[in-house]
């Protein structure tokens, strides 16, 4: 009986500890499949990149509290500010390659001020399909970014550097994305950086968070949305693959609940009009 009872004993436990570790494998998925891919305590999974190459600088540039990121939180206010000068510019980047996806993410603007702001302000962004992990990157940039001066929103542009290629329409005065089904017409020059959708659905310097949301299905096409809205979409992209990258660059900013959902298959852009 006492061989039984502990038999069983030992049978119960296993089961309960293996409970226990599902359900701590379950915390990490969410909202349908989304997977935490920063844990909020610590860099697995990443590497981080300063133009400079200052591995120790990188740690204060990207401060981990309070289970965000929080870009110069360490630095001094106005570093570098209007002086040519930039080595803080960065990306902390994810080591594995993604392709089929949705990215979500949320920021908000700090105080602080560095670098070049004077030209680009309130500027930073997340690179995605980066084929290289230089500063700056071969990638489709997401762009976040305010221009205070203008109160002009322009996160949810896209930025295509040199080595990149993707096809976008707009509207006929070739300012603004407009999505071919409503009339949008081809590129007609190859521009590097494509004005999103113009709206008011943001967040700037009120202390308030903004959701973004990348929608890529490899050489397909991407989405980029904020606060629910299509801003701006790109078509037969290359490359179709790769790491992702979130910046420093002209200005104090915050990112939290970085997650992604894998699809092994192309999904239809229609679905996520909606």
């Amino acid at each position: 009986m006492k061989l039984r009872s502990a038999l069983l004993f030992s049978l119960i436990t296993s089961f309960l500890l293996s409970c226990g570790s599902l359900s701590k494998e379950n915390k990490k998925a969410s909202n349908d499949g989304f997977v935490k891919i920063f844990n909020g305590e610590n860099w697995d999974g990443w590497h981080l990149k300063l133009r400079n190459g200052d591995e120790e600088m990188a740690k204060e540039v990207y401060a981990i509290e309070d289970g965000l990121v929080h870009v110069f939180k360490d630095m001094p206010d106005s570093l570098n500010l209007a002086t040519g000068e930039n080595g803080t510019h960065g990306l902390f980047y994810t080591n594995k390659k993604y392709s089929k996806y949705i990215l979500k993410f949320e920021y908000k603007w700090g105080k602080k001020i560095t670098n070049n702001f004077d030209k680009w302000q309130y500027d930073a962004g997340v690179y995605y399909h980066v084929i290289d992990d230089k500063v700056w990157p071969t990638g489709i940039e997401y762009q976040i970014h305010y221009n205070h001066i203008k109160n002009e929103n322009h996160t949810g542009d896209l930025i295509r550097p040199g080595g990149t290629d993707y096809q976008w329409y707009s509207t006929k005065d070739g300012k603004t994305f407009l999505h071919p089904k409503d009339g949008g017409i081809p590129e007609k020059k190859r521009d590097w950086w494509h004005v999103g959708k113009s709206t008011t659905n943001f967040n700037a310097l009120n202390d308030k968070w903004n959701v973004c949301e990348v929608i890529v299905m490899g050489g397909e096409y991407a989405i980029h949305k904020l606060n629910g809205d299509i801003v701006n979409m790109a078509f037969d992209i290359t490359p179709s693959e790769g790491i992702i990258g979130f910046q420093s660059e002209t200005a104090e900013v915050y990112y939290r609940n970085i997650e992604i959902k894998e699809f092994d298959k192309i999904i239809p852009a229609e679905e996520f009009m909606n």
